[in-house]
């Protein structure tokens, strides 16, 4: 058997929800990897590091579709461990949706000769969580979603996978080639080092077009309103630029609250409150 050969894909993300809610604000807001593609990453890399495959790693492939800005992640990705990287450029404020993104990779994946796919399961913008169980569709792959623990047996053809369910731990068994969805508990990311970042700028950088993939990225939804809120670490929550104090990345913005009233006594209080019907 071969080396094996990775393909992770990226995505350049910020969870902020427009005005009008029907899609995620861009303009004018800091943007970062999405937290699990971090930790898809990561994976690769050990896999690399402690020889997990018997056969060792050929080449980690990190992928992205979107806007020129976002290469800056795909050195990040480089920086962390990905060899090189493969960037199909699109105009900023262009939505992606799942499909095309996954029709995409499917080109991809038959292009680099890839046995292996993994990929954040979900981003923390869109939060569609659809990417990773089309592709292995398209592609006729097995998959496992949500994995929390990635290993290899026997010859290293056989594919273990853990994942967190209610009842405990559940574990899936299969075979390359095949798509893996990375969660919370899969790992630690690493922060890149500055001699890595450093020696990412002199990585390459394959531009292709969605046309020579072969793919239209033409929608085919349209989005009515986006609500919902997302709790994340607070490494996550620093890293992407907001105050420390933050609890929750809010994706839709709460209704206003109501002014408070001041009372002069107990009395007054318990007054207020039975009005309230509190008490």
């Amino acid at each position: 058997m071969s080396a094996l050969r990775i393909l992770v894909p990226v995505k350049r993300v910020k969870p902020r929800v427009n005005k009008a809610q029907t899609a995620v604000e861009t303009a004018g807001v800091k943007h970062s990897m999405n937290p699990f593609d971090e930790l898809s990453i990561e994976e690769s890399v050990r896999i690399r590091e402690k020889k997990s495959y018997p056969h060792g790693v050929s080449e980690i492939i990190a992928f992205t579709c979107g806007p020129p800005k976002s290469a800056d992640i795909l050195r990040t990705a480089m920086a962390m461990g990905a060899d090189r990287s493969i960037h199909v450029e699109t105009k900023e404020g262009d939505e992606i949706e799942p499909l095309s993104v996954a029709k995409l990779l499917r080109a991809v994946v038959q292009k680099e000769k890839v046995d292996l796919v993994v990929l954040g399961k979900q981003s923390i913008d869109d939060d569609a969580g659809q990417t990773g169980q089309m592709l292995a569709g398209l592609l006729g792959w097995a998959q496992a979603t949500q994995a929390s623990k990635v290993s290899f047996e026997g010859d290293g053809k056989g594919v273990v996978v853990e994942k967190e369910v209610d009842g405990g731990t559940e574990t899936t068994r299969s075979h390359l080639p095949m798509v893996v969805t990375a969660d919370l508990r899969l790992n630690e990311p690493r922060y890149a080092s500055l001699p890595n970042i450093m020696k990412a700028k002199k990585k390459k950088i394959e531009k292709i077009t969605a046309e020579e993939l072969g793919v239209d990225l033409g929608k085919r939804l349209k989005t009515l309103k986006v609500i919902g809120k997302w709790k994340w670490k607070r490494k996550w929550i620093l890293n992407m630029g907001l105050d420390g104090t933050s609890a929750n990345t809010i994706f839709a913005e709460p209704p206003p609250r109501q002014g408070g009233g001041k009372v002069e006594d107990v009395d007054g209080m318990i007054t207020k409150l039975k009005e309230l019907g509190a008490i």
